[in-house]
């Protein structure tokens, strides 16, 4: 039953992410992590808002087939690693929301401290290096980075991110846009004004004791 449960859930989650404009044609990839280890994922080439159930694919960690028909998705490899560095993860959601793709393809990392809730819920959005798509080079780009955050830009390519359910990564990815399209309006009015130290320290104040979400002011100072 939780492995139908998961199903639905994650054809939902291609569902918003392509009423969103999230995701083009083929575009994206979406995957969770099935109690007894192995990863449910969206397959290759295939639209997101016309997928059926009996579509899907669970794959082991390794990326061999349990069940289902078709291939997995090109960018399994990323979704793997993500799994592999980060235990507590659920989900994985790989999108190329428009205007974060635009900072991506401009090489511009939405890492200013800038947006309260933005840095109680992501800290910063870093930017990987440049690596080919469904290439292994991809995993290489991101491991740097996948252990401390749960939303990466994609140079050139889009964003992943990744949390505790589907719901959680995919609600991580549209706060990613939001927050692109927010910083392409303040770049049009001369520019945001960043927190001072100060300020997100009274921010990580309110942070732990209403949401229990601890804020690392000090690496956002690094």
């Amino acid at each position: 039953m939780e492995t139908q449960n998961l199903k639905e859930s994650l054809l939902k989650t291609c569902r918003r992410l392509a009423e969103h404009g999230f995701v083009a044609a083929t575009d994206g990839n979406v995957s969770a992590r099935l109690p007894d280890g192995t990863i449910l994922v969206t397959p290759s080439g295939r639209n997101k808002a016309d997928l059926e159930i009996e579509e899907l694919i669970i794959v082991g960690m390794d990326g061999r087939i349990v069940s289902g028909i078709g291939r997995p998705s090109t960018e399994f490899a990323m979704h793997s690693f993500i799994y592999g560095a980060k235990p507590d993860v659920r989900a994985v959601v790989h999108a190329h929301p428009p205007f974060a793709t635009a900072f991506a393809a401009a090489r511009i990392p939405l890492d200013s401290l800038v947006f309260p809730e933005v840095i109680a819920a992501l800290g910063i959005i870093p930017l990987a290096e440049y690596a080919t798509p469904s290439t292994s080079e991809v995993v290489s780009s991101i491991a740097p980075l996948a252990k401390d955050y749960d939303a990466i830009m994609l140079a050139n390519h889009g964003v992943v991110t990744c949390g505790g359910s589907l719901d959680d990564a995919y609600n991580k990815m549209e706060k990613v846009e939001h927050t692109a399209r927010i910083a392409y309006i303040v770049r049009q009015l001369g520019g945001a004004k960043e927190l001072t130290r100060e300020e997100i320290e009274r921010l990580a104040s309110v942070s732990e004791k209403s949401y229990g979400k601890k804020i690392d002011v000090d690496r956002l100072f690094r």
